[in-house]
């Protein structure tokens, strides 16, 4: 078991052999020696160590959970009180969110120390790491690679062992794709698994938040205590969530994995031998695979940058330099107000999205682009339906390359969003999706994903966990300076 994991780090608590404030110590010391990663936006060493001892406390007093004293961060979209909450954007630099998100709030209430806030794209928009408004996060396996985004600090601070757990959130692969990219175990749960409640929004019927580790074991930790009904959020799904255990206790002997073929044939040629290695592996543990298509996936990316940008487009309406957020300096009138302050505000990735949804919601476009974006979600909603009546859960590629070079895709939006082609579709049906490491290419990870029908969550972590317990992809580590093992 390795060191950094979240499970080590409670069985070492629970045995007495260190503390949460060295623990705690150790995780800040190892943010500031890695700050070149850009990682973190926000770090907050005062309120850490005292939420450290608050948490030694508890373990001597007997009251203590699995998370009870672990070090942790939280992307930087998600609500904290009194905390810096910027979403990446200028637009929200200076606020400090007044309350805690309800998944913050969970993790708090089990004792967990949150030790920063990650730096993401800004309003989770982008599938690098490279649209901050602070600067590009650095992949730690490659600092010359992006990581991933829009969970671009997510991934690359539990990659770079600064902590072994984090949240992150999902709107079209952006806690898959940087996992997927940092040899990470990220989980995306089914729509409405985990509150929205305190999460700043992108795109209300596609967001969803969730974990990253490097194993299936330490995420099913964390979505166990996050996951659940919320009742401040109107979209939370009903019933609560099993504990870690349960989670992946579903036996995988016998499951039928169905595997798309037209997936795996568009990927990069290096990513197709390790692809291959864990459909083997996957039959070794005594799964069943089963070939099928997904007619309508092909269709997903074109219907989600049409969605997704529409619900952008009225959710980002609220930052208009009146109530908060960035207010642009001696306005002339009101509509110079709002021209200067958004202008200002937001960077050039938010505003191509602001107005394409503003576009394809306009009098004229609404039913040419919006409408039927609805029709072909329906469809692929459909398709995956028909497909679960065939096979237990889905294998399929997370990326079609490895991390890309940064700066490589920034001049080409288009080619940016075809990244995200295999994680949107899970997106645009509300299916609990994952991605784990199946391999290296050249030194770089490789992601494999797993999708299960709604509210299956315990399925793929329980596949996955098997996978993890005949392999050793996510024991691997980068080096300090970068390069792979």
């Amino acid at each position: 078991m390795s060191p950094d994991t979240l499970k080590a780090m409670s069985a070492a608590l629970a045995a007495g052999e260190t503390t949460a404030v060295a623990l705690t110590e150790q995780a800040l010391a190892k943010a500031e020696a890695a700050r070149d990663l850009n990682a973190f936006l926000h770090l907050n060493p005062e309120n850490a160590l005292a939420a450290a001892r608050a948490a030694d406390t508890r373990r001597k007093a007997g009251t203590a959970t699995a998370l009870t004293g672990i070090p942790l961060a939280v992307k930087d979209i998600f609500c904290s009180e009194g905390d810096p909450t910027t979403a990446a954007s200028k637009m929200l630099a200076n606020w400090r969110a007044p309350y805690d998100a309800t998944a913050v709030a969970r993790l708090k209430a089990a004792g967990a120390v949150l030790i920063g806030k990650l730096n993401l794209d800004e309003f989770a928009m982008g599938a690098s790491g490279e649209n901050s408004a602070f600067g590009p996060t650095l992949n730690p396996w490659d600092r010359t690679r992006v990581p991933g985004g829009s969970s671009s600090g997510s991934a690359a601070a539990v990659a770079a062992s600064i902590v072994p757990g984090t949240l992150g959130t999902d709107t079209g692969g952006s806690i898959r794709q940087p996992a997927a990219f940092c040899g990470l175990t990220g989980l995306k749960p089914t729509y409405g698994r985990v509150s929205r409640w305190g999460m700043i929004a992108f795109a209300s019927s596609l967001d969803q938040g969730g974990a990253l580790a490097w194993t299936a074991e330490d995420v099913a930790e964390l979505f166990s205590l996050i996951g659940g009904h919320d009742p401040k959020d109107s979209t939370s799904a009903q019933g609560t969530v099993a504990d870690a255990a349960t989670l992946l206790a579903e036996p995988v002997a016998g499951l039928t994995l169905g595997v798309p073929e037209s997936f795996f044939e568009a990927v990069d040629g290096a990513l197709q031998g390790p692809l291959a290695d864990a459909k083997r592996q996957f039959q070794a543990l005594g799964v069943r695979l089963k070939a099928l298509e997904l007619p309508f996936a092909g269709d997903a990316v074109p219907a989600y940058y049409v969605l997704a940008p529409a619900e952008a487009s009225t959710n980002l309406s609220r930052y208009d330099g009146v109530r908060f957020g960035h207010r642009c300096e001696n306005p002339a009138d009101l509509n110079d107000l709002y021209r200067r302050s958004r202008g200002e505000g937001f960077g050039p990735e938010v505003k191509r999205r602001i107005l394409t949804g503003t576009y394809a919601l306009s009098v004229g476009y609404y039913d040419a682009y919006y409408r039927q974006a609805q029709r072909v979600r329906r469809c692929i909603f459909d398709s995956f339906t028909t497909a679960f009546q065939a096979v237990d859960a889905l294998f399929l590629p997370t990326t079609p390359t490895t991390a890309f070079r940064l700066g490589e895709k920034r001049d080409d939006p288009i080619a940016l969003y075809e990244e995200d082609r295999f994680t949107i579709p899970a997106n645009l049906a509300g299916l609990p999706a994952l991605s784990l490491p199946v391999g290296f290419s050249q030194g770089l990870p490789v992601g494999g994903q797993l999708l299960a029908p709604h509210f299956r969550e315990g399925r793929i972590l329980s596949l996955a966990h098997a996978f993890q317990q005949a392999t050793d992809y996510h024991q691997q580590r980068p080096s300090e300076q970068g390069a792979t093992p």
